[in-house]
């Protein structure tokens, strides 16, 4: 989590809602947070109010835009929270506050998402209620949901056909009827100053609202030609329908979300839902989205990227040092920096996130550059007659200084982007999560590669011919 400066409010009311009414709840949460802005020493610089927020008309964004970071001296998180109060508490609406992402990687919606593939979504519904009922268990788990809910209020007119009939309606005229004065039609078009303007029929908003407005709605019978209340033929049925029917990859689904706690990270959250849905549904099939997703391939991908950067970095000393040896003394020294950039991760309370995933490949080129100075200095000493003992303490006295002098100037460099997050700031979690990685890394692999890279050559080296093996060779042939 960062402090980007701003944090969100996502509202929304019940299914069905006009924007209207979305409009009015959200201006109420807004008169709830005003005397935050408008209070002394107020953190805030305005409000941004978007209705609808996300298409529907029953939703709302409100964008709260916070004072620049050396104006204020408290994070968008501790704002957001005791802004949490006014906001979630406003009657007849849903509204929870939101903190951006550092990346965005799947819009605002929660971290957890998975998505449960089956062959009905009536077997899908039957699925979900046990895992939501599971998952409420957890207690670091909140707002679950899901995007297949039947709240969606419907009415559905059953026509009275033989009642139509001998009144001498067709279900053919109602329908039309019902079709023209709800959903408007086009029945001419007017021509004035040579601009064409459509005329269209529909019955006003306001008629539009409730059932009770298809009383008002006759229609001629085509017998006596008197007009007959549409009330009379049809029985109305209010009930709830979903909003959508989701599909993924084509099949039909349902996505299951959640939030997590402070002290819960995603992958314990993974494995929880893992394992629920193994207990409940283990023939179906499921799959994330999200950040869910981002964190399953990432962490999958990382060791690919990791295992690479080092297969490359051996290969490419391998071909240097024309020795399958050498390489394999100087590689030693990564296992060092990668602990040491994970004990200061531990230390300075930061995480494993994307940012120190790739201070951490960062640290196998910086961490080797040490090692390949003294075994490169060692190897050009052995050229000139000296054993492996004395060449490799030769150049270890030879190399110290220039080792201490890059190292210190990349630990110095490290410092601003830790110090640095003392408060407030912009991009303070991915300053710290880079900088603590880097710092710890060079720390302890610069210490310990005086001692191991040194140890492991005379062990190693010992199996190793000098560098300029073949051109000694190649003289020896040219003179005989």
């Amino acid at each position: 989590m960062e402090d980007r400066g701003v944090y969100l409010i996502i509202g929304f009311t019940d299914e069905g809602s006009s924007f209207e009414y979305t409009q009015k709840r959200a201006k109420d949460v807004e008169k709830r947070l005003l005397p935050l802005l408008k209070a002394e020493e107020s953190p805030y610089k305005r409000f941004l109010m978007i209705v609808p927020g996300f298409g529907s008309d029953n939703s709302f964004l409100i964008i709260s835009l916070l004072d620049n970071w050396k104006n204020r001296k408290q994070s968008s998180q501790m704002i957001m929270r005791q802004a949490i109060g006014k906001i979630v508490t406003v009657p007849q609406t849903l509204a929870f506050p939101i903190s951006p992402q550092s990346i965005r990687v799947s819009n605002y919606n929660k971290p957890v998402q998975m998505v449960i593939l089956g062959n009905t979504y009536e077997e899908l519904e039957e699925i979900q209620k046990k895992i939501i009922r599971n998952l409420r268990k957890n207690r670091n788990l909140s707002r679950i949901e899901s995007d297949y809910t039947i709240n969606r209020p419907e009415i559905k007119l059953d026509i009275n056909k033989n009642k139509a009939k001998d009144l001498g309606i067709s279900t053919q005229t109602i329908g039309q009827t019902l079709e023209t004065l709800y959903g408007g039609k086009t029945v001419t078009k007017f021509n004035k100053l040579g601009k064409e303007y459509p005329i269209i029929l529909q019955q006003y908003l306001d008629d539009r609202k409730d059932k009770e407005s298809l009383s008002k709605i006759y229609i001629r019978s085509e017998i006596t030609g008197k007009l007959i209340s549409l009330a009379n033929l049809v029985t109305l049925k209010e009930e709830g329908s979903a909003n959508k029917l989701a599909r993924y990859n084509r099949q039909r689904a349902v996505t299951i979300s959640a939030n997590i706690s402070e002290n819960y990270t995603l992958s314990e959250a993974i494995k929880y839902l893992e394992k629920t849905i193994s207990e409940i549904a283990p023939d179906n099939e499921i799959t994330w989205k999200g950040k869910s997703e981002e964190l399953k391939e990432t962490s999958n991908e990382l060791y690919i990227i990791f295992a690479l950067a080092l297969l490359t970095a051996y290969l490419v000393m391998a071909a240097t040092f024309n020795s399958f040896v050498h390489p394999f003394t100087i590689i030693l020294t990564v296992p060092l920096a990668v602990f040491g950039g994970l004990v200061f991760i531990l230390f300075l309370n930061t995480s494993i996130n994307i940012f120190s995933q790739i201070a951490l490949v960062i640290l196998i080129g910086m961490s080797t550059k040490n090692s390949i100075l003294i075994v490169d200095y060692a190897n050009q000493l052995r050229t000139t007659g000296k054993s492996i003992e004395n060449s490799i303490r030769e150049a270890c006295d030879l190399r110290f200084r220039p080792i201490i002098m890059t190292s210190l100037s990349t630990m110095i460099a490290m410092m601003p982007l830790i110090i640095g997050n003392i408060g407030p700031g912009a991009g303070e979690g991915s300053r710290l999560a880079v900088g603590s990685t880097i710092l710890g890394g060079m720390l302890i692999s610069t210490f310990f590669t005086l001692y191991v890279t040194p140890t492991m050559y005379l062990t190693l080296a010992k199996n190793t011919k000098r560098i300029d093996i073949v051109d000694i060779e190649l003289k020896k042939q040219l003179h005989q």
